[in-house]
């Protein structure tokens, strides 16, 4: 018999925090509660196929939490709360497959930086969710755990390569997750599970030690999350103590957007008519941040387009180097290169070929590579001067221009390569729904260190929103009282 009060299906880490302090729940009992929610529909139900494993330890970490709330008091707001990771987050004793059946058996030595500062305000790791393998794509499947499914309609993709996180979020799994984000990773779940999610400044927030790597010249890791202040929470937890990025829940403000201004970026507007319902909703959008009071201005960047069309240059160039490093510190890695990785001849169909090009050829000496590192910097000078010269506060288009494409189908418009060649924050935050039902989302690109900035507009657009729409298909579960009753 359960020994908690409560639904925490779509309760916010406040709820939670709330639920508590009042004595009618304990962390130990979230962890029960969360993994009731796992067994109804990861396995069964829709069968979501987010989650990679569950944390063999995460009640022990629960109780001694308590003990500690009861002795001491909570740390901070994610004290006892239970938090999901993407499986190529290391957390030391438990394994990290990266969603690779190549990588089975290896067990990591050491916790990520960002999984070590989440520990560290009092979060339980529930478990690790299923991603792309090797986070080398944008439908979540790979030959260790198969495909996740979208809580929206489970025949459909939930975006990737960190769909395992955001569908977990999305079906109420955990209170938030965390994804990591090469090229859209973060964002593109995002947009296709009604959430919140930013990419932050490359290199400003945290480390990326401890996480298995795609392309370190364009990684970054953070949250993703059911509300913005949920959002901020997390942000708050993974950023360097020592460093000088602004508190994030600090800075939220309901009048953020008042005299800003977005500029629409028609030219990631896409411009096929399988794009248009998506703008017409992420459009839909920007009118609704005008009545928050931002001015919304027509913006173009014709050239744009082509600097960012040799963007994967990078990755598949960089991708055997930074995972060969990664590798060489793990003595129970079960493969040392990306090259001994595809030989194993156990990576998932779909994502064999990218990987087997990016082992086979020397792309890095290659002159492709070299002008595809440098479009980095053309791209981030055009977007900085183009928002200072018109006096911008953010840059406003899709994350991706076509709705969830079917389990098995190629993903059309990803849409998140500036932000990711740029090295600039960008967020993605729910826009609507598509007419089938489908979530999609609008992002904001901001000047350099302008994360806080961002989530704080996410912030402002979400009060405008009323309630989020949760998923159909992992309702809450019978007898318990909402947490936020």
């Amino acid at each position: 018999m359960s020994d908690y009060s409560l639904d925490v299906s779509e309760a916010s880490i406040a709820d939670l925090q709330r639920a508590m302090e009042a004595g009618r729940v304990s962390a130990a009992g979230l962890v029960e509660a969360y993994r009731e929610r796992i067994s109804a529909y990861d396995g069964a139900g829709p069968a979501l196929n987010a989650i990679a494993l569950e944390n063999p330890n995460a009640e022990a970490e629960a109780r001694a939490l308590d003990a500690e709330r009861r002795e001491q008091g909570p740390r901070g707001p994610l004290h006892g709360i239970p938090i999901l990771l993407k499986d190529n987050v290391d957390v030391a004793g438990l394994p990290t497959s990266a969603g690779s059946r190549a990588l089975e058996g290896m067990v990591a030595q050491r916790t990520a930086t960002v999984a070590a500062r989440l520990l560290a305000a009092g979060a339980v790791v529930l478990g690790k969710t299923n991603l792309h393998e090797l986070a080398a794509g944008i439908t979540s499947v790979g030959s260790a755990h198969g495909r996740v499914r979208n809580p929206y309609d489970p025949a459909r993709n939930p975006g990737g390569s960190s769909g395992g996180t955001a569908a977990g979020v999305a079906a109420s799994f955990a209170a938030i997750g965390i994804g990591t984000d090469t090229c859209g990773s973060i964002r593109i779940p995002a947009a296709h599970n009604g959430l919140f999610g930013l990419r932050p400044t490359h290199g400003l927030l945290t480390p990326l030690e401890g996480i298995v790597p795609l392309c370190l010249a364009q990684d970054t890791v953070g949250p993703l999350a059911r509300t913005a202040r949920d959002l901020a929470i997390g942000l708050d937890a993974i950023c360097d103590p020592d460093g000088t990025p602004p508190a994030f829940e600090r800075r939220l403000d309901a009048r953020a957007l008042e005299g800003r201004r977005i500029g629409r970026l028609g030219t990631l507007f896409g411009g096929e008519p399988a794009d248009a319902e998506v703008a017409g909703i992420a459009d839909a959008a920007l009118r609704r941040l005008g009545k928050r009071g931002a001015e919304v201005v027509p913006v173009e960047i014709p050239e744009l387009p082509a600097l960012l069309d040799v963007m994967f240059t990078v990755i598949v160039g960089d991708v055997p180097g930074d995972l060969a490093a990664y590798l060489a510190t793990n003595p129970t890695a079960p493969a040392m290169s990306l090259e001994a990785i595809v030989a194993t001849g156990r990576l998932h169909a779909e994502v064999a070929p990218v990987l087997a090009a990016a082992a086979s050829a020397p792309v890095k000496q290659s002159d492709a590579y070299a002008e595809a590192l440098s479009n980095h910097a053309r791209v981030r000078a055009l977007l900085v001067e183009r928002m200072k010269a018109d006096r911008l506060d953010a840059l406003a288009y899709p994350p991706v221009l076509q709705p969830a494409a079917l389990l098995g189908e190629d993903q059309p418009g990803s849409n998140a390569h500036a932000s990711a060649n740029a090295g600039l924050p960008a967020i993605s935050m729910p826009a609507g729904f598509t007419e089938s039902g489908l979530p999609v989302g609008l992002e904001l690109l901001g000047r350099p260190g302008a994360d806080a900035e961002l989530v704080a507009f996410a912030y402002a657009f979400e009060q405008a929103e009323g309630p989020r729409r949760p998923p159909a298909s992992t309702p809450p579960l019978r007898g318990a009282a909402a947490a936020h009753d």
